[in-house]
């Protein structure tokens, strides 16, 4: 969300900001923002005077009394401040509440490298490596060849937990874990530090690191419990930080996770009906980083490099598409998306996000940084490291061979102990 002060200040950017993402229907938003903190600031004065009215008029009472003086005119003016006063008092937290609501429905400043746009057809082509093979024999779908390695079991995942889930196996499994080692220790490299989260928060933090669309159309809610399942390690990452001061010398933090994720996956993109590209829970590693504003658009690329690094490496041709306004999320200054070619679809495919989010998580989780002349709201951003459901798919077409195995990426060799093809699985069934 955006700084409440900032929004009192900048009421025509806010405003062509929202033009800029379709949002022109959020203008009244904005200005019965502006009445309503209005409105909590005079409140917040006139119920300190009743406060302080009140305070002196105990002293005089207290200080008439040792001289046996009469307080009855006292104690009537006295009688109805603790009403008023509460009175006044319950209205600031209402009006908290509905300030803290419209603040979140006011999206963040996109940046000025992000494209004018109306939804993800106008998102832009920024980056491309790596050289497009034709293969010269049919690829099979990802869950076709999958299943004829008996790689995976759809049917009994199905029987188990229902649609959007999968049992891997044998060395299907062991790719799985090869990718998520892989990227983890390219990490670790990389200086960002390992951090192990809960895979369950409540809505304190949920309001303050998700945006709605993300929250209405994929947070899974605990029955009776305050608590949500995570859709990604970056929510319990950032919200570790909630009402924290940080010292300025001590940023930047870079973190790295990994995690179940969890997504109800309503909406337009749906379920996947049988495959593994869009599902009810999959594995992912994160990459999440809190930092100094004047920072956050370095940062920005240093991510977003490790993600192509990544993918490049495991020999995957790799594009990297600017989000447009249209398609970006509420809290995002900016955003890209890393796609690899899926030579079955004949397209590229969405295997990772970069986002800066600036100050949008961290005013709305209260994340401040501590300078030696100020305090300030920390900017964070956050980028997969990889979804490995994804990087599988992308592997078992781009590595399909004639013979119907598949080849084994030579980074995750060593991870794969010294296996080099992945053929039919014939331990069970």
């Amino acid at each position: 969300m955006l700084d409440i002060r900032y929004i009192r200040d900048n009421v025509a950017k806010v405003k062509e900001n929202l033009k800029k993402k379709n949002l022109e229907y959020k203008y009244s938003f904005v200005d019965e923002l502006i009445e309503l903190d209005l409105e909590y600031r005079q409140l917040i004065q006139d119920t300190n005077l009743l406060k302080n009215k009140k305070n002196k008029i105990t002293d005089e009472i207290a200080q008439k009394k040792t001289k046996n003086e009469n307080v009855d005119d006292l104690i009537k003016d006295a009688k109805d401040l603790p009403n008023k006063i509460k009175e006044m008092d319950d209205r600031q937290r209402e009006l908290k509440e509905e300030i803290f609501k419209l603040q979140n429905e006011i999206p963040n400043i996109v940046s000025e490298k992000t494209p004018i746009g109306k939804d993800e057809s106008e998102n832009k082509e920024i980056e491309k490596y790596g050289n497009i093979v034709e293969k010269d024999f049919k690829i099979l779908a990802h869950s076709e060849i999958a299943e004829k390695l008996n790689l995976v079991d759809f049917e009994s995942s199905r029987n188990v937990s229902g649609k959007g889930f999968y049992y891997l196996k044998g060395d299907l499994a062991l790719l799985n874990q090869a990718l998520l080692r892989y990227v983890q220790d390219y990490l670790y490299k990389k200086k960002f530090t390992y951090v192990l989260p809960p895979l369950m928060i409540n809505k304190r933090a949920c309001d303050g690191v998700i945006d709605f669309d993300f929250f209405r159309d994929m947070v899974y809610k605990i029955e009776n419990e305050d608590l949500y399942l995570i859709g990604t390690s970056e929510h319990p990452l950032i919200a570790m930080f909630i009402n924290k001061v940080i010292f300025e010398k001590n940023l930047p933090i870079k973190m790295y996770s990994y995690s179940s994720c969890f997504r109800k996956e309503i909406g337009a993109h749906g379920l996947d009906e049988r495959g593994l590209f869009r599902l009810h829970q999959f594995d992912k590693v994160e990459q999440v980083v809190i930092c100094n504003p004047d920072d956050s658009e370095s940062i920005f690329e240093e991510l977003k490099n490790n993600s192509v690094e990544i993918f490049t490496s495991l020999g995957l041709p790799t594009r990297v598409l600017e989000i447009c306004t249209g398609d970006l999320g509420s809290h995002k200054h900016r955003q890209v998306d890393i796609e690899v070619w899926s030579p079955r679809k004949k397209a590229y495919i969405e295997v990772g996000s970069c986002s800066n989010l600036t100050e949008a998580q961290a005013i709305g989780l209260n994340i401040r940084v501590k300078s030696k002349t100020e305090r300030y709201f920390a900017h964070t951003l956050n980028n997969t490291g990889i979804a490995t459901s994804r990087a599988l798919v992308a592997i078992l077409e781009n590595f399909q061979t004639r013979e119907g195995t598949i080849k084994i990426p030579e980074v995750l060799v060593p991870y794969m102990y010294g296996k080099t093809e992945i053929k039919k699985n014939i331990e069970f069934f």
